[in-house]
């Protein structure tokens, strides 16, 4: 029998999503078929799967230890110095100024050079984080942005800073903004709305005036920073956050992201690939601002954070307007 004391990092969720993540190999009828046959109690009582865990609960497996074990996965840190780019820092939340060229996320075990592992592999060497005192829960992302887009990427370093900030950004009380250089002039400033279709297999996306079959609403926010008859600066108030909503939007309307490969025109890509080596969209995630949080996180409620431009980026800024 196995005895599990609920703490603060695995409380205020499901007990059935608490099992599956205690248990990643097991399936969700096995967990189930234990919890029906009350080889899974809470508090000394049957136990329902959408139970919610409480900080002191007691949860008891009735499981031979060999069962548990072959159930669980092995969690590996790498104990090495990895150097964030951080914004701001306290015991709840990291704010990381990703650069372009890393994903925030790999889905691929043998690829440890991501924000998720870089965020484990700092906390742990910090001592914030011991995964053999944490029961499921790791730290985590609550944001991402594409590999070659740089910008604002928030970490959670408990699991209620994690629930609180993605209720926030389910709500759109946290806004994003990003800076970028699109071809053309834009004059003045404006909100624009239309439907995405995103094609999966060619990882890519479409816009649509007016709804289509599978399509998702999207809103972008345009204000204008500098302009002339050739390019435009843009801060992007990203008011739904679909994956490519922004370089996707731009291109439909005519005023595509410069080095954006996918979206982008190929006669400028190729003047700024050769002019400034620019080899990836001139997009930014490089302020965020935070509302609507509660609980323990509400004391960065009003707060805005601000992730600088590279070196690069500042270089084609000054040159061009």
């Amino acid at each position: 029998m196995k005895e599990i004391i609920i703490s603060k990092n695995e409380s205020n969720q499901r007990l059935d999503r608490f099992l599956k993540k205690y248990m990643p190999r097991a399936s969700k009828g096995f967990i189930y078929k234990m919890l029906r046959k009350k080889r899974i109690k809470l508090n000394g009582k049957k136990a329902k799967p959408n139970d919610i865990l409480k900080e002191g609960d007691i949860l008891n497996l009735y499981l031979a230890e060999d069962t548990i074990n072959k159930f669980k996965e092995e969690i590996k840190i790498e104990n090495r110095k990895v150097n964030l780019d951080i914004v701001y820092e306290d015991e709840n939340i990291i704010l990381i100024n990703k650069p372009k060229g890393i994903l925030s996320h790999s889905d691929r075990a043998d690829n440890r050079d991501d924000v998720v592992n870089m965020l484990i592999s700092y906390l742990y060497g910090k001592g914030e984080y011991n995964p053999n005192e944490e029961k499921t829960f790791t730290p985590s992302i609550c944001n991402r942005l594409d590999r070659n887009t740089s910008g604002i990427i928030i970490g959670a370093k408990n699991f209620m800073a994690l629930q609180l900030i993605n209720k926030a950004i389910r709500e759109k009380m946290i806004k994003k903004y990003y800076k970028c250089i699109v071809k053309g002039r834009i004059d003045k400033d404006f909100i624009i709305k239309g439907y995405m279709l995103k094609d999966a297999e060619k990882n890519r996306a479409d816009i649509f005036q007016n709804y289509v079959n599978g399509a998702k609403k999207i809103e972008t926010g345009i204000k204008v920073l500098k302009s002339n008859d050739e390019y435009s600066l843009l801060e992007i108030n990203l008011i739904t956050g679909r994956t490519h909503q922004i370089r996707a939007h731009l291109s439909y309307l005519g005023h595509p992201i410069i080095g954006d490969m996918k979206y982008g025109d190929i006669i400028t890509n190729r003047f700024f690939k050769e002019k400034y080596n620019l080899y990836s969209q001139f997009l930014h995630s490089n302020r965020i601002e935070f509302n609507g949080l509660e609980d323990c996180l509400s004391y960065l409620n009003g707060k805005s954070f601000i992730a600088d431009l590279d070196d690069l980026f500042e270089k084609i800024i000054k040159e061009l307007f």
